[in-house]
């Protein structure tokens, strides 16, 4: 099958490209400079060059804050681009899988992680332009389509918030991180795995909204200390503290662990435990500079 991978410049698109070239699958990636998804002109090219048959979009405005104060732009990369995606997909027989986020739900404290069907009702700009994108991509494209929501991503390229922790521990005594969010710290190489292993099953038979995000949960302070101890670092440098010491315009979700049910029904093992996958990450991370 021939893949075309969207937002291949950023985080995740990079480490999908990757996984699928590992799988030797034939894969184009094209970032924002090549593939302008808000463009219908745009898309249509890239359809007619690459002719795909599973399109992967990884393409999104991420700037939570920025989003309250520029929420259509915010809407027009996150939820028109979808859209014009899952249209040329309709229009060519070829399937999507379009990544979204745990913002589409309200991130009240749960006792039980959201389900896949949880009726989504998101709190900031950016949350509503992600919901329009799932949305978007389900109606125009009901049984050819998975819209995969993971969270809390770090990754080996661009920022994150464990090379933040990484830089941090080499320039500062101790410091402080919030302890009353939870959610589920993902590496970016297991979701594109995910996404590698997901894309060809998708069809009539298996379609919809599926959870990416690593097993456990932790809190943004368990995980900076896991980072530290990671290192060979002391975690009791990292002190806890609440998120209202860090006010933000956009208001952060206080639960975001999601459930992953429905990849038993795919037949595929949901991403691994969050700590196994910084194990092995974090090397990577530390060798490769920022970009």
């Amino acid at each position: 099958m021939n893949w075309l991978v969207t937002g291949a410049g950023g985080m995740l698109g990079r480490d999908t490209v990757a996984a699928l070239t590992r799988r030797g699958e034939q894969v184009t990636g094209l970032d924002r400079t090549a593939l302008d998804i808000t463009l219908p002109a745009s898309v249509e090219e890239a359809f007619a060059a690459h002719r795909p048959d599973l399109v992967v979009n990884c393409a999104a405005y991420t700037a939570v804050d920025e989003a309250e104060s520029h929420e259509a732009q915010a809407l027009r990369v996150n939820g028109e681009g979808p859209r014009n995606l899952a249209r040329a997909c309709a229009a060519t027989g070829a399937r999507l899988l379009h990544v979204s986020t745990d913002y589409v739900f309200s991130g009240e404290t749960r006792a039980a992680p959201y389900p896949e069907d949880h009726a989504p009702a998101p709190r900031t700009a950016y949350g509503r332009s992600k919901l329009a994108g799932e949305q978007a991509v389900l109606a125009e494209l009901p049984e050819g389509s998975a819209v995969v929501r993971t969270a809390w991503l770090y990754g080996v390229h661009g920022r994150s918030f464990v090379r933040t922790m990484l830089g941090l521990e080499a320039s500062r005594d101790t410091v402080d991180v919030v302890d009353d969010q939870r959610g589920q710290p993902t590496w970016s190489a297991d979701v594109a795995e995910c996404l590698a292993a997901l894309g060809p099953l998708i069809g009539p038979g298996l379609h919809g909204v599926f959870h990416a995000t690593s097993a456990g949960e932790a809190t943004w302070y368990d995980l900076a200390r896991a980072v530290f101890d990671g290192v060979g670092a002391d975690p009791d440098r990292v002190r806890p503290t609440s998120s209202a010491a860090y006010p933000r315009p956009a208001p952060r979700p206080a639960y975001s662990v999601l459930a992953h049910d429905r990849w038993q029904e795919a037949g595929l093992p949901p991403p691994r435990a969050w700590r196994d996958a910084l194990h092995e990450a974090l090397p990577l991370i530390r060798k490769e500079s920022p970009s």
